[in-house]
């Protein structure tokens, strides 16, 4: 199914409050990220053997949630050292308002998620991401955002030999006394737009592999020696054949799927006609204020992902209207 919009449903864009600079989900989370601790051994050992040392476990990429009414992303005492011994990897994610430390620990070597507690289990942040609380979906984000990252760097980039944690998990160095190369966490950086007529139009596509129905405004990576506006022109020309002016930075949004920043903007079109790169995206089309007030939110149409800032550049322009 594609971007047809059609039906009828409540006006769920226009009845969401607009917080213009309010943070997107996953950002702003709730702990101090205590950089003045991360190269302190002796700190960081303390703060592991703290009574309220607080461990957030990684199973392949999916977090630890219990589920119920309100569902919450799960923390476990340090002091279960049958998790701690079982994980090939620890990094220190920061003190909470009380002092309390955090750590993400990776247990992926494991063949199955471990059984925690009753009602827990180990889920896809992007399957549970729009029903946590903001501080709950950032804390997790950056938990797997750094998990992920260590898993891919395991080996140096400059000479392939193996790569050691170090500074609390926020650096890797390799272990060849003659490379000792630096390796440190990386944030793919890529734009996200709403295209706009200047009026009450604006451009959705959506790729071949979204569920049906799904659609979103566009995005793409910023590529070396390019400014952000320049991909932002770059990308909509590459993807929809329009050329863009008056673009605008709105806010931007971590997105830890796997690693990026999402840097969000609007642009507007200075043509009308498209001409869509199907080896891009599977097709795009202009899209009404109504027809997005109206989305049935089902196979025939739906709105991006309330937890994506995709949706949140939606929701700005429709308040704008």
């Amino acid at each position: 199914m594609g971007c047809a919009a059609h039906g009828t449903l409540a006006r769920t864009m226009r009845t969401v409050p607009h917080h213009k600079h309010a943070p997107n989900v996953y950002a702003s989370g709730p702990l101090d990220r205590a950089d003045r601790i991360r190269g302190d051994q002796d700190a960081l050992s303390a703060a592991m053997a703290s009574k309220t040392a607080r461990l957030l476990p990684v199973w392949r990429g999916n977090n630890l949630v219990q589920m119920g009414t309100v569902m919450r992303g799960w923390t476990l005492q340090a002091s279960r050292t049958d998790l701690i011994t079982q994980s090939t990897l620890s990094v220190f994610l920061g003190l909470d308002a009380t002092g309390t430390p955090h750590f993400a620990i990776d247990l992926s070597d494991l063949e199955e998620p471990p059984e925690i507690e009753a009602d827990t289990v180990f889920e896809d942040l992007r399957k549970v991401g729009p029903m946590l609380g903001d501080d709950d979906g950032a804390v997790l984000a950056y938990a797997r955002g750094l998990v992920h990252w260590h898993r891919r760097h395991l080996f140096c980039g400059v000479c392939g030999s193996p790569t050691e944690s170090r500074k609390g998990g926020h650096e890797r160095r390799c272990t060849n006394e003659n490379c000792g190369a630096s390796h440190f966490p990386r944030t793919d950086p890529a734009v996200i737009m709403l295209v706009h007529d200047g009026a009450d139009r604006i451009v959705l596509g959506r790729q071949k592999e979204w569920p049906p129905g799904r659609c979103s405004v566009l995005a793409g990576f910023v590529e070396p020696g390019e400014s952000l506006e320049d991909a932002v022109a770059r990308e909509v020309m590459e993807e929809v054949g329009l050329p863009t002016a008056d673009i605008r930075d709105n806010s931007s949004q971590p997105w830890p799927f796997p690693s990026s920043i999402m840097l969000g903007f609007s642009a507007r079109a200075t043509a009308e006609e498209m001409t869509v790169a199907t080896d891009e995206i599977e097709e795009a089309r202009w899209v009404t204020r109504a027809e997005i007030a109206a989305s049935p939110e089902d196979e025939t149409f739906a709105l991006p992902r309330r937890d994506s800032i995709a949706y949140r550049l939606i929701q700005d322009w429709m308040a704008e209207g």
